[in-house]
């Protein structure tokens, strides 16, 4: 393992009305972390990048999966890895309970430690924890909230809540 000097690149979402701008942190061509854009989030100098621009497509309408991007996941230990491995295989449009997803990931019952897989994602979009929702409703989306998770359900076709 080699020591980590990640390159910054911002991506402006101004297309989609209020969602502002994110980063993406790269080392080479393997995602170290990606940040949802924030309203208030002011780009200091917008780099030129595919990644960045694919992001900054994506939350202006377009469809990707995001499949073929390389995460930086050492240290990740086996039920993280299936478990990043399954949801990013959850399609756009729909979703899954903490359960749904703990069992895809080949570990029936481990639905919390799914959450707080969600709410440790450090890859925005690409690791769509948006798309995880709580047996009883829409769930947490840690600081950005509810009606953040639910522009980005609604960004995915999902309406919520769900009908």
């Amino acid at each position: 393992m080699h020591p980590v000097a990640p390159t910054r690149v911002t991506y402006a979402a101004f297309e989609a009305p209020g969602w502002g701008v994110g980063e993406v942190w790269l080392d080479g061509d393997r995602v170290v972390q990606a940040e949802h854009p924030r309203p208030r989030q002011v780009a200091q100098s917008l780099k030129r990048h595919p990644l960045a621009d694919r992001m900054r497509d994506w939350f202006a309408g377009a469809e990707d999966d995001f499949l073929d991007v390389e995460l930086e996941l050492d240290g990740c230990t086996p039920f993280q890895l299936a478990a990043v491995e399954a949801l990013r295989r959850v399609p756009r449009g729909e979703v899954v309970t903490y359960g749904e997803l703990a069992v895809l990931a080949g570990s029936p019952g481990a639905a919390r430690a799914i959450g707080t897989l969600c709410a440790t994602n450090r890859f925005a979009v690409i690791v769509p924890c948006h798309r995880v929702v709580s047996a009883s409703g829409i769930g947490g989306y840690g600081l950005l909230g509810e009606e953040y998770k639910r522009r980005l359900l609604r960004l995915d076709g999902v309406p919520w809540p769900a009908t």
